[in-house]
């Protein structure tokens, strides 16, 4: 091949001087402008994974269920039934920064194709949001466009939103975090990888034409935002959820006449990504014409061909033989499709424009060869809570409390936000988004699914581990609480620039901790995805891993809600007593202070109580179950009050109780954020059985209460009528936005 030297500087494509001296030596010669930009996309690090390859290693991917962990387009496990639940999180961040309708709807529309790649019908999306204050006018407009582009994409592909999470903070006014969590359900022997390892098969490109949107967007996604960012926007994709309604339909009857032998979507760097990895897993070549990609624009370079990162498209691999039948099925679907290249022997990958060869690199090159980086670590201290930063014991009126948090922005209903998302299409939905874990049905079988979102950024900023342990077991409690059975992880690790070493040191001890949580808990992390560079100006968000975990419900009309069921339920509190205000909403909304330890985790206790809530479930022995995670005890009961509609009279003596436990402090034990609890009710017959089983599983339990009347009242130290938690609760949204 002639080569032409690049007219592009290294540094346009993200590769540092020594990076670029590492290219030079393992090509023997100086890249062209193609093949510069694919390496530039592929080192970087969305693709590439500098910083956290190492890293990721820690985390446990193995177990019975697990039939595909990290390194597909998204992991699976067996749930029986011949049934596989395929998960993966991705993150939108840095797109979602710059324009939130399109950069929301792609981060949707990626993580569908992610799963349906595999073989799977999607099932249901999850969203974990971050945005700055709602008071700021960016907030509000970040909090707007993305709450569009997540409806407007997942309510015309007909794929519910049935849960996830909201949280307002000042560290992501300018860095907002837009995470979505896909899950799909596949029969087992019908999982598709991304793995084409027969040379001659044909590679088939269909869906979208090719267009210059999200040219370089992986690269613009490995770099911090500053105030020329919005220069970027081209390299946010548009997204068509209409055309990828027929994509999704259209690839999984395909998959079902088994002449697939492999595929992939096309996402970050677009075919150059999708077309590397696809002969990287089989350990082959691949050759390419971009001269037969179909275009929207004209004059369109091999370049911008390769990097594009125009929405709904897919590579399919197929032998030979049934190239025509492919490609007339899409056509059926009206969809287009063309035959751009075949499956080699050589190791390379080769870029054609027609007769003209563009560009030929090592696969090696690619993916085995780019560079990892271990940084130096640092820890960044965080103020000590000292007794003089509260308030005085006695000085906070619980009453006014309650109100103040349960009104508060990160407290408070999501029913604005989530009114906008059906949840209702497939007709899967057991419990709805509002509090707690989402559940959805198993067609065809007794089972049922729960899935929760989880992450806390202040916990994290705090002790980096210890956040992140934090995340994985309240994801989990939140799971078990609906009476299922965690089976998988998927997590998104966002982070700022990883070349600082306090960035660096957070993100380690963050992976460290998801990995001894996963471990101590019995959940293997089959699947995720990594945003570093969230970072404006030099200003890093705080660190927040954010986890998804599914669960297995072997009986989903055993499904345990939130909300008290009935007049005269017993409700009991499983798990130690103590509070614990360090880092706590309470201490944010009421004293304006962030100071002080996340609360400690007990992680071989935690495992105990989730696995009492599961057993008391699946005996049918409770009729709500709610975990007590931000805001405490008091949060957890108006939750349940609020759920159920149905009041809570507590006992005096309980209380007395824990608020010796939790020192003396009164706003301790009730706002105070201890780990490992959740609040259940139970008929009183079947109060004694609950016990008898925590005794047996070493878990605290004890009655605090009962289900009574219209009002939260807990003797002469807390009374609310329902009405008003209602009223503070419902429309807290609508006050923090105006």
């Amino acid at each position: 091949m002639s080569v032409v030297a690049s007219r592009l500087a290294p540094e346009h494509v993200g590769l540092t001087p020594s990076e670029y001296q590492r290219v030079l030596e393992r090509l023997g010669r100086e890249p062209n402008e193609v093949e510069l930009g694919m390496i530039g996309a592929m080192w970087s690090e969305h693709c590439g994974y500098k910083h956290t390859r190492p890293l990721l290693k820690l985390l446990p991917t193995r177990g019975p269920r697990v039939v595909q962990g990290p390194g597909e387009n998204a992991g699976a496990v067996d749930i029986g039934d011949g049934l596989v639940v395929v998960l993966k999180m991705e993150s939108h961040n840095h797109p979602s920064a710059i324009e939130p309708y399109q950069g929301a709807a792609t981060g949707v529309g990626g993580i569908v194709r992610d799963i349906f790649t595999m073989g799977a019908r999607p099932l249901a999306l999850l969203d974990s949001l971050r945005f700055g204050p709602p008071e700021s006018g960016r907030g509000r407009f970040l909090l707007s466009g993305v709450v569009a582009g997540i409806a407007g994409y997942g309510n015309c592909i007909g794929v519910p939103t049935v849960g996830g999470e909201v949280v307002f903070h000042p560290s992501y006014t300018e860095n907002p975090l837009v995470n979505v969590l896909c899950v799909g359900l596949a029969r087992r022997g019908m999982l598709v990888r991304a793995r084409a390892s027969e040379v001659g098969h044909v590679v088939v490109l269909v869906g979208a034409d090719t267009g210059r949107d999200g040219i370089q967007g992986a690269t613009f996604a490995s770099a911090e935002l500053d105030e020329r960012s919005a220069e970027r926007r081209p390299a946010v994709q548009v997204g068509n959820p209409f055309l990828e309604k027929l994509l999704l339909e259209a690839c999984l009857e395909l998959i079902d006449s088994g002449v697939v032998a492999a595929m992939q979507d096309l996402g970050a760097a677009g075919l150059t990504s999708s077309s590397v990895e696809l002969a990287a897993r089989g350990g082959r070549g691949i050759e390419l014409d971009v001269a037969r990609v179909s275009r929207r624009e004209h004059g369109m370079t091999p370049y911008e061909v390769m990097l594009s990162e125009s929405q709904e498209r897919m590579l399919v691999v197929v032998a030979p033989e049934h190239v025509e039948r492919v490609r007339a099925h899409f056509a059926r679907w009206e969809l287009h499709s063309d035959v751009v290249g075949r499956i080699t022997d050589d190791g390379l990958i080769r870029v054609r424009d027609g007769a003209r060869q563009v560009a030929c690199l090592p696969i090696p090159l690619l993916t085995d060869d780019v560079p990892t980086y271990l940084r130096e670590a640092t820890f960044r201290p965080w103020p000590r809570l000292e007794e003089a930063d509260l308030p005085e014991p006695g000085a906070v009126d619980p009453a006014e409390a309650l109100l103040r948090l349960l009104g508060s922005p990160n407290l408070c209903s999501r029913r604005a936000i989530y009114r906008r998302y059906d949840h209702t299409v497939q007709a899967n939905t057991v419990i709805p988004p509002g509090v707690g874990a989402a559940v959805l049905r198993v067609r065809g079988t007794r089972k049922g699914l729960a899935l929760s979102t989880d992450g806390n950024g202040r916990y994290c900023r705090a002790d980096p581990r210890l956040g992140a342990q934090l995340a994985v077991a309240e994801a989990a409690r939140n799971v078990a609480c609906t009476g299922a059975e965690p089976v998988a992880l998927t997590d998104c690790l966002n982070y700022g620039n990883p070349e600082r070493p306090e960035v660096y040191g957070a993100l380690r001890a963050g992976i460290e901790g998801i990995a001894d949580a996963c471990r101590a808990l019995g959940i293997p992390v089959v699947s995720g995805n990594v945003s570093l560079y969230n970072e404006s100006n030099g200003s890093a968000i705080y660190p927040t891993p954010i986890v998804g975990v599914v669960g297995l419900l072997r009986e989903v009309s055993a499904a345990v809600p939130v909300g008290f069921q009935r007049v005269g339920e017993v409700v009991l509190l499983l798990g130690p007593s103590g509070g614990h205000l360090g880092c706590s909403e309470y201490l944010s909304v009421i004293v304006g202070s962030e100071a002080g330890p996340p609360p400690p985790l007990d992680l071989a206790l935690e495992r105990a109580v989730q696995r009492l809530v599961v057993s008391l479930a699946g005996a049918r022995l409770i009729a709500s179950a709610q975990d007590c995670a931000d805001g405490g005890l008091a949060i957890a009961l108006a939750e349940c009050c609020l759920a159920g509609g149905l009041g809570f009279e507590g006992s005096p003596t309980a209380l007395e109780r824990l608020v010796d436990d939790a020192g003396g402090r009164l706003d301790a034990a009730l706002f105070g954020e201890g780990q490992s609890r959740i609040v259940v009710s139970c008929r009183p017959e079947d109060e004694p059985e609950v016990l008898a089983t925590a005794r047996a599983l070493n878990v605290p339990a004890q009655r605090i209460g009962r289900v009574a009347g219209a009002a939260l009242r807990w003797g002469n130290r807390l009374a609310l009528p329902l009405g008003r938690l209602k009223e503070v609760w419902a429309h807290g949204l609508d006050r923090a936005f105006g």
